[in-house]
């Protein structure tokens, strides 16, 4: 275990000196190199800052104004027909929105429901094979300036849809 915990701790800066060591070896400016990413990577934040705000402030609103609460009591009665559990309704509605906000749910449903019940390691499970769909698209997209996404959110939210119901029927099969 020790030499796991130093390999993990020196990986990062080995990384680094290999980099700057094959830099020098090809005769590059390593520093002017380095310096050149720096400014294109504040480029690239600055260009995409408009629509990571925007999409922050619809996850904000959709939390405070109680639509999340009103989806789910609606949806309570085909949720119990088709054996999804309610308490993952939340997790399922937020994580293509939002990362830190189906962390923030699936840790309230491990609080109240335990790390290893089933309804737990579905959570987790979710988590582990679903996006932040709507963040990536919202990053990607708006990076390299593509202006029609809707195919694309079409497939990205079908395959969380598919991650959710594997991690539903996979967890209930094991557990």
């Amino acid at each position: 275990m020790k030499i796991i915990n130093f390999l993990s701790n020196v990986a990062i800066p080995m990384v680094i000196l290999l980099i700057i060591m094959y830099g020098l070896r090809e005769k590059n400016k390593v520093f002017d190199t380095f310096l050149e990413g720096a400014k294109e990577g504040i480029k690239t934040t600055l260009s995409i800052l408009p629509t990571l705000i925007g999409l922050f402030l619809a996850i904000g609103a959709l939390r405070s104004s109680g639509v999340l609460e009103l989806i789910i009591n609606i949806s309570s009665p085909i949720l119990d027909i088709l054996n999804f559990p309610s308490e993952l309704m939340p997790l399922a509605i937020l994580r293509p929105i939002s990362g830190s906000g189906s962390i923030a749910v699936a840790t309230d449903i491990m609080k109240s429901c335990g790390v290893d019940s089933l309804i737990g390691n579905i959570a987790s499970t979710i988590l582990g094979s679903t996006e932040t769909t709507l963040y990536t698209i919202a990053v990607y997209t708006s990076c390299i300036k593509i202006k029609k996404t809707r195919y694309i959110l079409i497939a990205a939210l079908a395959a969380d849809i598919v991650g959710i119901i594997a991690s539903t029927i996979i967890c209930k099969i094991m557990y």
